[in-house]
C-alpha cells in the first residue's frame, strides 16, 4: 500500500498539467509545482505564493463560499461581497415585501445604517489545507468491508478535525479525492453577520430568463452586493447592532481596462461536482434513465408553480427562489442529456475501460484490477430502473413542501408527544419555530395542486414497485390525486397552522400516527431509504471496484485526468478570453463579448424575460458610459473565457494576470453541458459579466457612488 501511495505522488508531480492547458480545476497549495509555469507562460504575472500562502496575505484571502452553495469575493477593505444575484436570490427574496419589492425593483444602501441583514447568511473563508492521505489510509486493509473501512476512516477524521479547530474557532473538513484514494483537510472560518448591500432590479439580475440561461450570446447583470461585519475586534460574530464593517487581509483591485482575445483569465471558487472519472455504464445510466425523470418531474413543478406565482405578487415572492432553482437544473439536466448524447460521451469511456481491461488483466495487475470494470458494470445493470424511479420520487421531495414536512415535522411531534411535561415545555419553542418557517413561505392552494401532480407522474412513469401506501392508494382512486389531496389536505393538521399549533397544547399520538399526510411523507421517505439487498450487496463490491478503477487509470496513465473531482473545495483554473465561432444573433465584432446595443435589440416592453429599466434605454441612447466604456466606445455586458468551471463557481471572480477583478462567473454554454463529465476544449466556455458592466449599473443607473468610493480601481 506504501509503495502504491508513493508512485501515486510520483505520477501527481511528474505528468503535465492536463491534455488542455485551460481544463482542471486544481489545488492552491500545488499550483507552484504543477500549474505556475504553464500559467506564466499564457500570461500570469503573480507568484504561486500570492496566489496561496499560510503564513502571509494572498489571493486565497480575499476570496470566500457564500452561503454553502456559491462563490464571492471581498472587493473593498471594508468587507464588501461581490457575488451573483442567482446566489444572492433567496436573501433578497426574504428581504422584499410587496411594499418593498428589492427583487423586482433593486436595492441600493446608501450608508452602513442601511444595509439590510437576513435572517440566515454566511460566507465561509478558507485558511489552510493539507495533505493527510498518508495518515488516513494507514487505518485501513484490503480485507475491510467498504462499512468497516469507512468506520476506519470517519474515525481517524474526528480526531483530525479536532486537532485543528481551535477549541471550535475553525470549522475543519477532511475531504476524499480520487474516489477515496487522498485524502485532505481544509480548515475555514465562518462569519454569520452578512448583509445586503445592493442588488439591481430582477429585469437586469435575471435578463433573458430561462429562454437565455445556459445560452451564448448572453446580456445578463447577475451581480448583488453585501458586506460581512465583525464585532469591534475584528472577529466573527454573530449579529449585532454594534458590529463593524469586516477589515479583511485582503480585498481584489478592480481593473476597468476590459479584455480582449486570448487575455490571460484566472477563476478562483468552489465547484461543486464534476464527475469527470465516471464509468461509461454511469453516464448511459444518467442520460437513459435518471436525467429524463429529473428533467420531466421538474417541468411539472415548474408549470403548477407558475400557475399559482402568475396570480399573486406575494406567491410570486415566496416561491420565486425555489422555482428558478428547479428551472436552472431542468434546463441544466435536457442540456446535459443532448450534450452527452451528441459527444457520444458513453462510447468514449466504454473505448477508454477497453483499454483499461486489457492493462487490468496483465499478470502482474489481474489481482488487483482484474474484477473492476464487471464489479462497475454489474451494479449500473441492477440499479438502472432504480434511478429513474428514484428520480421521479425525488422530484416530489424536491419540489413539494408537504411530502416532505409532514415526515419531519411529525417524527418531531412524535418525540414531544412521549415526553413528560417539562421536557415538553423546553421543546416547545422550537417546534413553534419550525411551524411559523413551514407556514411563513407556504402557500397551501400551490403545495395542493404540487404534490397532486407529481404524486400521479411518479405512479404513472416510474415503473418500479411502489411505497405500500401510495400503491394501496392509487388502487382505490384510479390516481385521481387531485381529490385526494385536497381530501388530505382538509384532513391533516399539517395543512394548518392552528391545527399544529393547538396539538402543541393537546398531544394525541393516535391521532399524529394516523394523520394521513404523515403517513404519505413517512412511505415516500422509506421508500427514498430503500436499499433491496441485492443491489446493497452490489454496491458493495461497485464501492471498491469504482476506487481500484480511479486508482488503476492513474496508475497506467490511461487517463488524461489529473486532477481531482470538484466537490465545494476551494479550486483554482485557468484559461484565456477565447471567441466561439461567429454568431449572427451576436452585434459584437468578436464573439467573445456581448454589447449593450445587442441587449437593446432584445428589449421586450413588459416581458418577464427581456423587459429592462427604463433608466438603461435612456443612458444608452445618451450613450453616457462614463469610465466603464470600452475604448472602441460601445458599453460591455458579458464575455467569454474557456476556464473550467461547474456549480458552485457562481459568482467566482474572474481575475487578470496580475490577481485583478475582470468579471465575475455565472453560467456555460449548453453545448459544453457534457463538462461535468468530460472536457471539451473546442466548447467549454464560462459566461461573465463584465466588471466594467456592474460598475457601471452601481454607479451610471443607480448612483450608489458610495459603493464606487470603496473601491480599489485600477484602469
Amino acid at each position: 500500500m506504501k509503495k502504491a501511495f508513493l508512485f501515486m505522488i510520483v505520477c501527481i508531480f511528474m505528468v503535465p498539467a492536463s491534455s488542455n492547458a485551460n481544463e482542471g480545476m486544481w489545488f492552491l497549495m500545488f499550483i507552484d509545482r504543477l500549474n505556475h509555469r504553464d500559467m506564466q507562460k499564457m500570461g500570469l504575472q503573480l507568484t504561486a505564493e500570492e496566489i496561496y500562502s499560510v503564513n502571509n496575505n494572498s489571493l486565497k484571502d480575499a476570496i470566500v463560499q457564500f452561503n454553502g452553495g456559491c462563490t464571492a469575493s471581498i472587493i473593498s477593505d471594508k468587507g464588501l461581497v461581490l457575488t451573483n444575484h442567482h446566489c444572492g436570490y433567496d436573501a433578497i427574496a426574504e428581504l422584499s415585501t410587496e411594499e418593498k419589492n428589492h427583487l423586482k425593483n433593486g436595492f441600493w444602501a446608501k450608508s452602513f445604517e442601511e444595509e439590510l441583514k437576513p435572517e440566515s447568511l454566511y460566507v465561509r473563508f478558507f485558511v489552510r489545507m493539507d495533505d493527510v492521505s498518508k495518515r488516513i489510509l494507514a487505518k485501513v486493509t484490503d480485507s475491510m468491508t467498504e462499512k468497516e473501512r469507512q468506520a476506519a476512516i470517519n474515525k481517524e477524521i474526528a480526531v483530525i478535525e479536532k486537532e485543528n479547530n481551535e477549541g471550535g474557532k475553525y470549522t475543519v473538513s477532511v475531504r476524499s479525492f480520487f474516489q477515496g484514494n487522498e485524502f485532505y483537510y481544509f480548515v475555514y472560518e465562518d462569519y454569520k453577520d452578512v448583509r445586503l448591500v445592493g442588488t439591481p432590479t430582477e429585469s437586469v439580475g435575471k435578463f433573458g430568463g430561462d429562454t437565455d440561461n445556459w445560452e451564448w450570446p448572453r446580456h445578463t447583470g447577475d451581480f448583488s452586493l453585501f458586506r460581512v461585519y465583525t464585532d469591534k475586534d475584528g472577529n466573527a460574530a454573530d449579529y449585532s447592532k454594534d458590529n463593524v464593517p469586516m477589515n479583511p487581509k485582503k480585498h481584489l483591485s478592480v481593473n476597468l481596462a476590459g479584455v480582449k482575445e486570448n487575455d490571460f483569465a484566472m477563476i478562483l471558487g468552489y465547484p461543486g461536482r464534476t464527475n469527470r472519472w465516471m464509468p461509461a455504464a454511469g453516464i448511459e445510466q444518467n442520460v437513459k434513465y435518471a436525467y429524463p425523470a429529473w428533467v420531466e418531474g421538474s417541468k411539472l413543478s415548474m408549470d403548477v408553480m407558475k400557475s399559482h406565482m402568475d396570480k399573486s405578487e406575494d406567491v410570486n415572492l415566496k416561491y420565486a427562489s425555489a422555482y428558478a432553482g428547479i428551472a436552472n437544473y431542468w434546463k441544466n439536466r435536457q442540456g446535459m442529456i443532448d450534450a452527452l448524447t451528441k459527444h457520444e460521451t458513453a462510447e468514449k469511456k466504454g473505448n477508454l475501460e477497453k483499454k483499461f481491461g486489457k492493462w487490468a488483466n496483465k499478470k502482474r495487475n489481474k489481482a488487483e484490477y482484474g474484477t473492476v470494470i464487471e464489479d462497475i458494470n454489474t451494479y449500473y445493470a441492477l440499479t438502472n430502473e432504480k434511478a429513474r424511479h428514484d428520480n421521479y420520487l425525488i422530484g416530489i421531495l424536491r419540489s413539494s413542501e408537504f411530502a416532505v414536512t409532514p415526515w419531519r415535522l411529525g417524527n418531531n411531534l412524535k418525540y414531544y408527544t412521549e415526553q413528560n411535561k417539562a421536557k415538553r415545555e423546553e421543546l416547545l419553542p422550537r417546534l413553534k419555530g419550525m411551524i411559523d418557517d413551514i407556514f411563513k413561505n407556504a402557500h397551501i392552494p400551490l403545495e395542493r395542486d404540487v404534490l397532486a401532480a407529481q404524486l400521479k407522474l411518479y405512479v404513472e412513469k416510474s415503473g418500479y414497485e411502489l411505497p405500500p401506501l401510495v400503491k394501496q392508494i392509487s388502487e382505490e382512486i384510479s390516481n385521481d390525486f387531485d381529490s385526494y389531496i385536497d381530501a388530505m389536505f382538509e384532513l391533516s393538521i399539517f395543512t394548518s397552522k392552528e391545527r399544529l399549533e393547538a396539538y402543541l397544547m393537546y398531544p394525541n399520538k393516535i391521532l399524529l400516527e394516523n394523520d394521513p399526510l404523515y403517513l404519505l411523507s413517512s412511505d415516500l421517505i422509506d421508500k427514498y431509504r430503500d436499499q433491496p439487498e441485492a443491489i446493497a450487496t452490489a454496491k458493495e463490491a461497485y464501492d471498491k471496484a469504482y476506487r481500484k478503477f480511479v486508482q488503476g487509470l492513474r496508475d497506467s496513465k490511461l487517463s488524461t485526468v489529473k486532477y481531482p473531482d470538484a466537490n465545494s473545495t476551494l479550486r483554482l483554473s485557468y484559461g484565456k478570453v477565447v471567441a466561439l465561432p461567429k454568431d449572427a444573433r451576436n452585434d459584437a465584432k468578436i464573439n467573445n463579448y456581448t454589447t449593450m446595443k445587442g441587449m437593446i435589440a432584445k428589449y421586450q416592453p413588459g416581458d418577464d424575460e427581456f423587459d429592462m429599466p427604463q433608466g438603461i434605454l435612456d443612458l444608452y441612447k445618451k450613450k453616457d458610459f462614463g469610465q466603464y466604456a470600452d475604448k472602441n466606445g460601445y458599453m460591455p455586458i458579458n464575455f467569454l473565457t474557456n476556464n473550467d468551471i461547474t456549480g458552485g463557481n457562481s459568482g467566482s471572480p474572474v481575475l487578470n494576470g496580475n490577481g485583478e477583478l475582470i468579471g465575475l462567473a455565472f453560467d456555460g454554454n449548453i453545448e459544453a453541458m457534457a463538462g461535468d463529465v468530460i472536457f471539451d476544449d473546442k466548447l467549454q466556455r464560462t459566461i461573465n459579466v463584465d466588471i466594467r458592466y456592474v460598475f457601471w449599473l452601481v454607479d451610471k443607473l443607480s448612483g450608489a457612488d458610495n459603493i464606487i468610493k470603496e473601491l480599489t480601481i485600477k484602469k
